[in-house]
């Protein structure tokens, strides 16, 4: 009996099965996908990076560029910075709002997410405002810094006040001891530091989401509260201003930002 050639129609069995499989995985992503899409948009978060391109953004492309989804600001052995740098949305300024926004650090890294700033003119793509620390070691991480005013305004684990200068100090670098406001007081704690540090996790992406209302102004990471700061100083605090990204003057370091949504109001 003469055995058919049937190579043919098993080739034809396997790439229908390929077929099948990649169907079955694309409608699977783009099902698990849309709620979380759903749901973004029913809190009115509205995403303002879409992975591809940062066209509405002001930066030094020595610095920023766009790899594999994300926002990359990065430090080389031939590209060491004199001054912090930062990428600057274009889409204006920021009273009050919510922001969520996904971030990769190395290990040396040190940034932040810059709001409510001023331009700094004496330098470009500089920033001078509030921020919400970031650093791979993890020291720093959700507390409230004011790049280029009054410094720490509330480390990771507080609760704070902050009050303004006596009238007889003009500048406000003089109100400011070891890289800290004097204005600052402590109104509770929120947890130990430590342990909320440990909630932040090394290498890994992690999430970043800041909510400023009025004077009050709040850092999660990976949905724990951080930080909260009254802003009652009237001299200094801020009620809007620029958003942005922070490469900080250090070693080669790399910082990544992904999945950025805001909400304004």
């Amino acid at each position: 009996m003469k055995i058919p050639n049937l190579r043919p129609y098993l080739l034809l069995e396997a790439s229908a099965a390929v077929m099948l499989l990649a169907y079955v995985l694309f409608s699977t992503m783009g099902t698990s996908q849309a709620p979380i899409q759903a749901k973004n948009a029913q809190d009115g978060f509205t995403p303002i990076f879409d992975g591809n391109s940062i066209q509405g953004w002001e930066f030094d492309p020595v610095y920023w560029s766009v790899k594999d989804g994300a926002i990359v600001g990065e430090i080389t052995a031939a590209t060491l910075l004199k001054n912090n740098t930062f990428i600057i949305w274009k889409g204006g300024e920021l009273g009050d709002f919510e922001l969520k926004v996904d971030y990769w650090i190395s290990e040396n890294g040190n940034s932040g997410v810059q709001y409510r700033s001023d331009r700094y003119t004496e330098l470009p793509y500089a920033l001078k405002g509030y921020q919400a620390d970031i650093d791979g070691a993890n020291n720093y991480t959700g507390q409230n810094y004011e790049e280029r005013k009054r410094t720490t305004l509330a480390y990771r684990g507080q609760r704070t006040q902050i009050s303004a200068q006596p009238d007889d100090i003009a500048a406000v670098g003089g109100y400011v001891a070891n890289n800290a406001w004097k204005g600052l007081s402590l109104v509770n704690e929120l947890g130990d530091r430590a342990a909320l540090g440990n909630l932040i996790k090394k290498g890994e992406w992690n999430t970043i989401h800041i909510v400023a209302k009025g004077n009050v102004m709040k850092h999660y990471v990976n949905g724990t509260l951080m930080s909260e700061v009254e802003d009652a100083d009237a001299k200094n605090r801020k009620s809007s201003g620029l958003f942005g990204f922070q490469v900080h003057v250090g070693p080669p370091m790399k910082v990544m930002f992904k999945n950025i949504l805001l909400k304004k109001g």
